[in-house]
């Protein structure tokens, strides 16, 4: 790996460079999954990411669409069983 693909390597880690912006927003939906209801938003934005990053290669951001789907899920399973258990 040369200095350039490091250098572009870690600036996508810092900054949303290349990314989809529906990776982008899956994963922040993903974190703000503890609020009901946000989960099934984060789970939609993920899948799109899903979908955008496949169409376009050239895309990055598979990590965060996946880790909006993940949280997403796992706190609406969380938020459907505090309301059944109510």
């Amino acid at each position: 790996m040369n200095k350039d693909e490091k250098s572009d390597t870690i600036t996508r880690l810092i900054l949303p460079v290349g990314r989809s912006r529906w990776a982008i927003m899956a994963g922040y939906l993903g974190l703000l999954s503890f609020i009901p209801g946000v989960g099934i938003i984060a789970i939609a934005a993920g899948v799109l990411a899903v979908r955008d990053i496949k169409r376009n290669p050239e895309k990055h951001g598979m990590g965060r669409a996946i880790t909006g789907i993940v949280l997403g899920v796992l706190l609406s399973l969380f938020w459907v069983i505090m309301l059944l258990n109510d």
